[in-house]
């Protein structure tokens, strides 16, 4: 037996508070790590840091400054937007902020990595475990959600080609019923 679905206030209604939960999860991080970039000019050691430590310095910083405004984003477009009517537009926008503001983050953190394990050790273990912490990130980030949507999309597919067809609706092997579809298994879907 198949739950009633939700109604569409209701759903933006929690879409919005797992967003904000989400958001404060890595506002934290966000937070942490902008203190510590805004902090190392002013430590002993930087007169001595080469030119691209410095330059990766100043994007390392940059990236997370705007992973930062980013994630708070959604609280300022919620608080313009208060009463409007506008809940599926927040959830959208604040949706595209959190998901640009944590590719800002993972791009900062490998910065402030690479910035840490430049000055600390030589040039081949600076590429190894920058490239192992950038893999890393895109694999846990991205990769693994990514392959997960993929699965549920088949399962979903699966489980839709098992039902019979409802009365009046076209076969799914019928020339009418449209053409295959395209790409990797989640292609085009949310």
């Amino acid at each position: 037996m198949e739950d009633a679905p939700e109604p569409r206030a209701r759903r933006l209604e929690r879409n919005w508070s797992e967003l904000l939960q989400e958001i404060r999860v890595a506002q934290a991080g966000v937070q942490i790590l902008f203190a510590f970039l805004l902090t190392l000019p002013f430590t002993q050691r930087w007169n001595q840091v080469t030119d691209f430590q410095r330059a990766l310095y100043l994007a390392t910083l940059l990236l997370v400054a705007a992973a930062s405004a980013l994630l708070i984003g959604p609280v300022a477009y919620h608080r313009i937007m208060f009463r409007r009517g506008a809940r599926a537009r927040l959830v959208a926008a604040a949706n595209t902020m959190a998901l640009a503001g944590l590719v800002m983050l993972g791009a900062g953190i490998n910065g402030a990595v690479l910035l840490v394990v430049d000055v600390l050790m030589g040039p081949l273990a600076t590429v190894l475990i920058c490239s192992a912490t950038a893999a890393f990130f895109v694999a846990l980030w991205w990769a693994l959600p990514q392959l997960t949507r993929w699965e549920l999309t088949a399962i979903h597919e699966d489980a839709q080609d098992s039902r019979p067809p409802a009365p009046g609706a076209p076969d799914a092997g019928a020339p009418d019923a449209g053409p295959p579809h395209p790409g990797p298994p989640g292609a085009g879907t949310r």
